[in-house]
């Protein structure tokens, strides 16, 4: 039985037994990156970790794994009080599936490591970019007593990257626009002046950002919950 007192490979050898080939081939249909994959779905990792326990050191190893649903419950158990930036950047450089950038951002943002994010997305490689958008949308979200001018400030960084015509970043960057459009009606004007803006771009990417977020902000559902 695992727990708290387990050790990496203790757990990864309970992964293991988790092993779903049927799901790894689901995952790639998703732009999952499979190739160190043993297809365990989200909500089974986070019961792993709900036994585990967060262990910060032992995070570090399982992320030394390279196995996918290793790294997915290292951000589950890591201690994000005790993350660094130096050990957010490291983990960083491994980066290399949408999934697992998202969930990261969320330990990120949790941990306030906000100076990452102006520093991820001057990064060219697209999973380090992305990540510097999802830690925004994390930030508008999760932090509910962050004050909306903090938030605000990362709308010209949404307006310097719109260009960016990669998947996983525009994607990630229009995220992050709703994301602050959708936090409150303090954030919601600037965000969607934001978004009309882009949406008259003559870049065709930013264009798309700029749309799907005027579309979204606009919504009669939104604007009722925003009163």
């Amino acid at each position: 039985m695992i727990g708290p007192s387990s050790d990496p490979a203790e757990l990864i050898a309970h992964l293991e037994t988790l092993r779903s080939e049927e799901n790894v081939a689901g995952m790639a249909r998703f732009g999952i990156v499979t190739a160190r994959a043993l297809g365990i779905s989200n909500p089974d990792i986070r019961a792993v970790a709900k036994l585990a326990k967060r262990d910060h050191l032992r995070a570090m190893q399982l992320w030394q794994s390279d196995i996918r649903e290793a790294r997915l419950l290292a951000l589950c158990t890591a201690e994000p009080k005790r993350l660094t930036a130096e050990e957010a950047r490291s983990w960083a450089n491994d980066f290399n599936s949408w999934e697992i950038v998202d969930c990261a951002a969320d330990l990120f943002a949790g941990a306030r490591l906000d100076e990452l994010i102006s520093e991820f997305a001057a990064d060219e490689r697209e999973f380090v970019r992305r990540a510097a958008f999802a830690m925004i949308s994390a930030t508008a979200v999760h932090r509910k007593n962050e004050g909306d001018l903090a938030i605000l400030a990362w709308l010209p960084l949404i307006q310097a990257h719109s260009g960016d015509s990669r998947n996983f970043v525009r994607k990630a960057v229009n995220w992050a626009l709703r994301s602050i459009g959708k936090r409150n009606r303090g954030c919601h004007g600037p965000a969607l002046r934001l978004a009309k803006l882009l949406a008259e771009s003559s870049d065709k990417t930013a264009r798309w950002i700029g749309r799907d977020a005027v579309r979204e902000l606009s919504g009669e559902k939104l604007m009722a919950r925003l009163k």
